[in-house]
């Protein structure tokens, strides 16, 4: 899938990404998941990890945004989303660019993340 990031782009998210112990899963959705970016769209980014509280989150937004990139990357937190249908679009159009255990996902290796992601966490009635 063209997502329009150089490699050089992906090894620089996931470089600080890595840093993080809590964040197991980042998947890139929205129009780059897609392919119908355009230049200058954003990298609409969620971070599947069962600790990443929003000091962390904060943090790595600040290291992203520090990476000096030509892209706004708008970052989130997979179990905070409370927007079903957009839930359902992550995981239909969603690559994981990055897993805890294997690391960097190559442009070719990127994968769909249909089914690949956890649920997210229900707010109790």
């Amino acid at each position: 899938m063209n997502h329009g990031l150089s490699q050089k782009t992906l090894a620089a998210i996931c470089g600080v990404l890595a840093r993080y112990p809590q964040v197991e899963t980042p998947t890139l959705y929205g129009s780059r998941a897609k392919g119908t970016y355009k230049p200058g769209s954003d990298i609409d980014l969620t971070l599947s990890g069962d600790e990443i509280d929003e000091s962390a989150l904060s943090r790595i937004d600040c290291e992203l945004d520090d990476l000096l990139l030509p892209y706004k990357i708008d970052l989130s937190v997979l179990s905070s989303l409370r927007h079903p249908p957009l839930i359902e679009h992550i995981r239909r159009v969603g690559l994981v660019i990055y897993q805890k255990q294997h690391g960097l996902a190559g442009s070719e290796q990127l994968k769909k993340a249909n089914g690949h992601l956890p649920q997210p966490a229900r707010k109790a009635s």
